[in-house]
């Protein structure tokens, strides 16, 4: 008895992982999908993208890749990684 619980506790924890990693690849599909429409990138790939990249000037590029280090940049704020980032800047 106590087994098959567990089984089925483990199998709703496992379904809610999988439904949270979906809806982060769909916000994150939806993003680079904004990206593509905002700057009119036809070629809906990455070398469509680095063509456009090549295309702008430097204030463009650095609108651009703020919005992607916002979007993509890890939520987990490790001690040790800052630390690591001071000392990089020295």
């Amino acid at each position: 008895m106590k087994n098959s619980v567990l089984k089925g506790a483990l199998a709703a924890l496992a379904v809610v992982g999988v439904a949270a990693v979906v809806k982060k690849a769909a916000q994150r599909k939806r993003f680079v999908k904004g990206i593509f429409e905002e700057y009119r990138i036809k070629e809906k790939s990455p070398f469509g993208l680095a063509d456009k990249i090549r295309e702008m000037n430097d204030e463009q590029y650095q609108e651009l890749k703020g919005k992607f280090k916002k979007e993509f940049a890890s939520r987990c704020r490790h001690r040790g990684f800052e630390r690591k980032e001071n000392v990089a800047e020295a």
